[in-house]
């Protein structure tokens, strides 16, 4: 039996060489996992053979529901995205507002866009949308674009069904009603104060200029705060396949649909009696996978087949939207083996202990321990899975309730989405399509997801003296 001493020098090491592959060598985050947690069980005295099971059985164990989820996730996002919700998202909501609050209107739409697009994919979509309008009224292009990218970041790292809150709450074992639940809290808070308060704030003092040779892809309809901008201000409103846009009431109700079946189930079995038939029918439906499922069919019809799309089209791309859901699912995989030979060491009694004699809540630690990671290496999701990974072993020790755990997830969630930098291929792209320098860059898009990060975080901290 090795020492306790030995154990967590080996963890803490272990994360060592975690980094040390990721950033330095250059290895793909999944295989870098699998090679520490070898290294590191081999370190803490686990027979070969066995570490080859446990390897196996926790790669398995990791992703029951988690890969499902992220799979269907990524076809609902695609299909999503083909028929252009995002365009339809923003150009509605920028045109309901009028200049003077149109800030609050993009940091809404990226809220709600980012539950199934891809931030840097709605950013390459939606930030030339904003071109027409800094130049119209002569705003640095920062008074638009940050609390557009505020809502993306925030939905996109706090709320399911997106890859990095499902990897987390999975590896984490939480509720993802609770999830969602508290990530829109917390999240509405971040965008706010990331979004619109500080592109106020940082517009008046960087002026960014919008590159005249671009033109807005879509354009707000007439009549509106925004509306008939730009030459195009007549045109068609044409999504990637070539026909109209889908309605305001089709693209949010099918955003808003897998969110209200998870809670639903949640909210089931927490005020119905536990085995009737109305509790088990809801638990069925607000299961992730059947809502997740229910959602992709529907959207498959609705903006697939109702549009004029074939079987072959569909079946393309629902191919095309599982190749990076893959590689996302396999890391989640390779973080939950990590998890779980630190969970074998007793690693997580170890730390418990600590935490408790210095008095750091566990919603304090998965954010530091994300955001370390997060500086370190610059990927949000990594940093995420890894935090949930190195968190899970203390949460299971410690006998959290199911809103702590749940808390903890968003804090780990925030720590994820803070202090991006030069290391972050969000921040360049960031750093591209706003045409600014590198300084201006770690002036806005930093300070603005460390805003963002933060505020989660603080909410969530609040939010866990009401559970612990």
């Amino acid at each position: 039996m090795q020492s306790t001493a030995w154990i967590v020098s080996a963890a803490v090491l272990a994360v060592v060489l975690l980094l040390f592959l990721v950033i330095r060598v250059k290895v793909q985050a999944f295989i870098a996992l699998l090679l520490v947690s070898i290294a590191f069980g081999l370190a803490t005295g686990t027979n070969p053979v066995r570490l080859v099971d446990l390897i196996v059985e926790e790669m398995g164990g990791s992703l029951g529901q988690v890969a499902i989820v992220i799979g269907l996730g990524a076809v609902f996002g695609e299909i999503l995205k083909r028929a252009g919700a995002a365009e339809r998202l923003a150009s509605q909501l920028i045109g309901r507002f009028s200049d003077r609050n149109v800030a609050w209107g993009l940091g809404f739409a990226g809220f709600l866009i980012s539950i199934a697009v891809f931030i840097d994919v709605a950013i390459v979509i939606l930030v030339p949308m904003l071109y027409v309008i800094a130049r119209r009224t002569k705003k640095s292009l920062l008074y638009y674009g940050i609390p557009l990218c505020a809502g993306l970041s925030v939905t996109h790292t706090f709320i399911p069904p997106t890859p990095g809150p499902i990897a987390t709450a999975g590896i984490m074992h939480a509720d993802l009603g609770l999830v969602i639940l508290f990530g829109a809290i917390c999240g509405t808070m971040a965008m706010v104060v990331g979004g619109p308060v500080f592109g106020k704030f940082i517009a008046k003092r960087i002026y960014v200029a919008a590159p005249e040779e671009e033109r807005s892809s879509v354009t707000t309809g007439p009549g509106t705060g925004t509306g008939s901008a730009g030459a195009a201000g007549d045109e068609q409103e044409l999504a990637q396949d070539g026909s109209p846009l889908p309605s305001f009431r089709a693209v949010l109700g099918a955003l808003l649909l897998p969110l209200v079946l998870i809670l639903g189930g949640t909210t089931g079995d927490a005020l119905l009696i536990e085995g009737s038939a109305p509790q088990i029918a809801f638990a069925f439906i607000g299961h992730p996978v059947i809502a997740l499922l229910v959602t992709c069919l529907y959207t498959l019809w609705f903006f697939g087949v109702r549009r004029g799309a074939n079987r072959a089209e569909l079946q393309e791309l629902a191919t095309r939207a599982l190749a990076p859901a893959g590689v996302i699912i396999l890391i989640t995989g390779a973080g939950g083996v990590f998890g779980g030979l630190l969970v074998e060491t007793g690693i997580g009694e170890v730390m418990a202990d600590a935490m408790t004699a210095w008095g750091m809540p566990i919603v304090v630690f998965g954010f530091l321990a994300a955001a370390i990671i997060r500086i370190s290496q610059g990927s949000g999701t990594v940093a995420m899975i890894t935090g949930a990974t190195l968190t899970a072993p203390l949460a299971e020790q410690m006998n959290l309730s199911d809103p702590m755990v749940a808390l903890t997830c968003i804090a780990i969630a925030c720590g994820g989405t803070a202090f991006s930098h030069v290391n972050d291929s969000g921040f360049w792209m960031a750093n591209r399509y706003f045409g600014m320098s590198v300084a201006d860059t770690l002036k806005s898009w930093t300070v603005m997801k460390s805003l963002v990060g933060i505020t989660g975080f603080v909410c969530a901290l609040i939010l866990s003296a009401f559970f612990s």
